[in-house]
């Protein structure tokens, strides 16, 4: 069998309940950032150098995201796959940052977050998941790019909750759609079948090279829970403190996965 036979099918992810869930998990974010005094805008974060006020602008940034290319002709054709994305995003991540300051010193990062998601309720539903748009870091199908969309606001909403001290709701799918881009990413980023990780209710996937488990209990697994490995996968945190906390197990000589994350960054 070809190694092309081999590899595993990409992952297809139902059009309708992506869209509902941005506009779900935008629903939760919003009803915390509208309540939000200005001591709590102005409060650190643990992303750098920005404050709440940041965050919430770039939030603005990623829900208006598609709106935004929308607008603009549509590319040829779709240049990046969504197991391609997270190790994409990273170049791109200096230049996001200085937009993000000058955006959340010009104007009310609530009120940006506000109009981005009535734009997104405006524009989005009305356009096929097949339009491929012009987005960074390089064109994509509008469905793949909203599965991109849940990512970036299940990732920051943990981060707004972490800076906040409070709990932020989860949208189920959005969770679930996070949780099996970055485990997919994992994959891609390190092929292979001799470690299993498991990300219950959500995700399995196998990786990294070596002798390819095929039936039995696999000699090397990782298992973790949705949030903890979303953390981990984004560098929030690291391998040794989460295997510390018990909240990451890992069994087998080849199940220690620090070299190999973060996976988006």
């Amino acid at each position: 069998m070809s190694p092309a036979a081999r590899a595993p099918r990409a992952r297809r992810y139902a059009p309708a309940r992506t869209r509902a869930a941005v506009t779900a998990q935008c629903a939760h974010i919003l009803r915390v950032v509208g309540a939000l005094t200005p001591e709590q805008l102005a409060l650190p974060t643990r992303l750098g150098d920005w404050t709440v006020r940041e965050l919430v602008a770039h939030l603005s940034i990623a829900v208006g995201s598609a709106a935004r290319a929308l607008r603009l002709p549509a590319p040829a054709a779709a240049e990046l796959t969504l197991q391609d994305w997270p190790s994409m995003t990273a170049r791109f991540a200096a230049g996001a940052a200085e937009s993000v300051r000058e955006l959340a010193a010009g104007s009310d990062p609530v009120e940006l977050l506000e109009r981005a998601a009535e734009e997104y309720a405006a524009t989005v539903p009305s356009e096929p998941d097949g339009r491929v748009i012009a987005c960074r870091p390089a064109a994509m199908l509008l469905g793949d790019h909203l599965v991109t969309r849940c990512l970036e606001l299940v990732v920051h909403t943990d981060d707004l909750a972490d800076a906040l001290g409070q709990e932020i709701p989860f949208d189920r799918h959005a969770l679930a759609t996070t949780t099996r881009l970055l485990a997919d990413a994992l994959a891609a980023q390190a092929p292979g079948g001799s470690v299993e990780v498991r990300v219950p209710p959500f995700a399995v996937v196998q990786c990294v090279e070596g002798p390819r488990h095929t039936r039995g209990t696999p000699p090397n697994v990782v298992e973790t829970d949705p949030l903890t490995w979303i953390r981990l996968a984004t560098g929030r945190l690291a391998w040794a403190a989460a295997v510390d906390a018990a909240t990451v197990s890992a069994s087998g000589e080849r199940a220690d996965l620090r070299d190999l994350l973060p996976v988006m960054s």
